[in-house]
C-alpha cells in the first residue's frame, strides 16, 4: 500500500509555531494548489489543502517562510476525527515529511541566503524555476 503526496503551492498565511507539552514544535498551515482550468468566468480555480509538519523542519517553517511564498511539499495524507459540542469534525490533513522553499522569504533575509549554495546564472533549471515563481499565480 502507497501514501504519498506531492504538492507545489503557495502559503495563505504566515505560520505560527506552537509547541506541545513535551516541547515539540509543530506548525500548521495551509496552501492554496491551483487547478490546470479555468472556471466559466476565467478565473483560476485552487485547492486548499491542509498541511502540518513537526520538529525541525517546523521550526524552519515558521522562521523563514511567509504568506505567499511557494512550496514544494511531500509527505502522506492523514485522518482524524474528534467529538466537538455540534457533532464529529472530520480533518484531512497532509501530514509533510519535506518542505522546500521554492522562492526566498524577501530580501531582507540575507543570513539565510548567505548560507544557500550559489545558482549558476546560466543553469537553465535555475532560470526555469526563476520565471515560475515570479509567475503571479496566487489565487486570492
Amino acid at each position: 500500500m502507497m501514501n504519498r503526496v506531492i504538492l507545489v503551492g503557495r502559503i495563505t498565511k504566515d505560520p505560527e509555531m506552537k509547541k506541545t507539552a513535551q516541547d515539540i514544535a509543530v506548525v500548521n498551515f495551509t496552501i492554496a494548489v491551483n487547478r490546470n482550468y479555468t472556471d466559466t468566468q476565467g478565473e483560476k480555480q485552487a485547492d486548499f489543502i491542509s498541511c502540518v509538519v513537526w520538529r525541525k523542519p517546523a521550526e524552519n517553517v515558521a522562521k523563514y517562510v511567509t504568506k505567499g511564498m511557494l512550496l514544494g511539499i511531500e509527505g502522506r495524507i492523514q485522518t482524524r476525527q474528534y467529538e466537538s459540542e455540534t457533532g464529529m469534525k472530520y480533518i484531512t490533513e497532509v501530514l509533510c515529511d519535506s518542505v522546500q522553499f521554492l522562492e526566498n522569504k524577501s530580501s531582507n533575509t540575507q543570513s539565510y541566503e548567505e548560507n544557500q549554495p550559489t545558482k549558476s546564472q546560466s543553469d537553465e533549471f535555475y532560470e526555469t524555476s526563476k520565471k515560475l515563481a515570479a509567475e503571479d499565480d496566487l489565487p486570492f
